[in-house]
């Protein structure tokens, strides 16, 4: 058996005991990496710690570590106050209006992760405190910010169509924006329907509580001022000068426990490490299959069957399936090379192809392991973490299995470009 296939079987293995036994997953990929890294690829430490997700880790660090000081001083709730004012207590509305936040921040140029991190943890602060499903909101966060991902001046549509001019193919910036918004707006109505948004519609929030008032939520105090400016401060460093969010957002909460010690001195013991080592576990290993080779042998596997239209769907499967466990841009640049060969016999269109790729590698970021994923995980208060890994889990191996071929399907089959 090759080690590529071991590989596989080892990381389905890792799934069947964490799904049977309660095992923490990230435990148990650090122990598959250690394994097969050194055993079957012949990796020393460096080689299996290189895939470590630092860059992740204080992403989620810091994101949870400064709403966890926000939600101890009252600021979540004066900010859940102030977006039910704005919607005039249509509670509804709510979970659009975090779409369309999320969608305006990757369109004009944040990292989806970035505009995730600002956005997720409010929304779910929101959802918590009315009752609505933390999957409903957390999938409306993720696909809002994947929606508008693709614009000409955004982060993945610069990088995608500097991929496809770099391969000489043709293109289209419009249709690659306007497949992954559409794409996504439809998804987003399917999960609202289905997850108990219609229920929303009879509903309104009151904008104001007396017993919220008493930790701030229907007035500003010194403490929540500075946080509301913190949180400005994290949005203009993220965006504005293209400051990494996790080492911005932990020296924000530093710099909020240093003046404020009472609120924040259990906020350390909030931050989500369990979610934190099963990301960083399992994409740990993840690096590992990259090093072995496994993506790459994976992919040209399916660019040899020679019948072009399977292998189209085979591609944008393999982009699902990985991309829910690893970079999405990563996948986007490696795929859309892969499929230069049967681009260029014509029997594909390019286009279509592309914007399919593009979306089946992004719209699986619902994943509880891709980094949108996990930010809504950490970042969803009062909740049961293990049951909502395993309803993210579940919604996102729906999305991995549907979505693929239903692209496939409209952009691929006809032909577009």
């Amino acid at each position: 058996m090759s080690a590529e296939l071991i590989s596989i079987l080892v990381l389905a293995v890792v799934f069947v005991i964490a799904t049977t036994r309660s095992i923490n997953m990230g435990a148990l990929a650090f122990a598959a990496a250690f394994g097969v890294g050194g055993l079957v690829a012949g990796l020393d430490a460096d080689g299996i710690f290189a895939g470590f997700p630092g860059d992740l880790f204080v992403v989620l660090v810091g994101v949870t570590y400064l709403f966890a000081i926000a939600r101890a001083n009252g600021t979540t709730d004066w900010l859940v106050h102030a977006a039910i004012r704005l919607v005039r207590g249509r509670i509804a509305l709510i979970p659009w209006v975090m779409f369309a936040i999320t969608g305006a921040l990757t369109a004009i140029g944040a990292v989806s992760p970035a505009a995730v991190a600002i956005v997720a943890p409010i929304a779910l602060s929101f959802a918590a405190r009315y009752g609505i499903s933390p999957l409903l909101m957390g999938a409306m966060v993720v696909h809002g910010a994947q929606g508008g991902g693709f614009s000409p001046i955004s982060i993945y549509g610069s990088i995608v169509n500097g991929i496809v001019e770099r391969e000489n193919l043709p293109g289209s910036e419009l249709t690659l924006f306007l497949g992954s918004l559409v794409a996504n707006l439809v998804i987003a109505g399917i999960v609202f329907v289905f997850f108990g948004g219609l229920k929303l519609s009879g509903r309104r929030g009151e904008p104001e509580q007396k017993e919220e008032g008493q930790r701030g939520g229907s007035r500003l105090t010194p403490a929540i001022s500075a946080t509301l400016a913190a949180l400005v401060a994290l949005v203009v460093a993220v965006l504005g000068f293209d400051l990494d969010a996790g080492l911005s957002s932990l020296t924000l909460a530093v710099v909020l426990s240093a003046v404020w010690p009472d609120t924040s001195r259990k906020a350390v013991g909030e931050i989500a490490w369990p979610t934190v080592l099963l990301i960083c576990g399992v994409l740990t290993y993840v690096g590992v299959m990259e090093e072995m080779g496994t993506i790459d042998y994976a992919g040209h596997a399916v660019g040899d069957i020679g019948i072009p239209l399977l292998a189209a769907v085979l591609l944008c499967y393999i982009g699902a399936i990985v991309s829910a466990f690893a970079s999405s841009v990563g996948i986007m640049g490696a795929l859309i090379p892969l499929a230069v060969p049967f681009l260029a016999q014509g029997e594909i269109g390019a286009i279509g192809m592309i914007t399919a790729l593009a979306i089946s590698a992004t719209v699986v970021d619902v994943s509880p392991f891709s980094t949108n994923g996990a930010l809504v995980l950490a970042a969803a208060p009062d909740v049961d973490r293990e049951r909502f890994f395993r309803q993210l889990m579940v919604y996102g191996g729906i999305v991995v299995a549907v979505v693929p071929a239903a692209v496939w399907l409209v952009l691929v089959v006809p032909g577009f470009g």
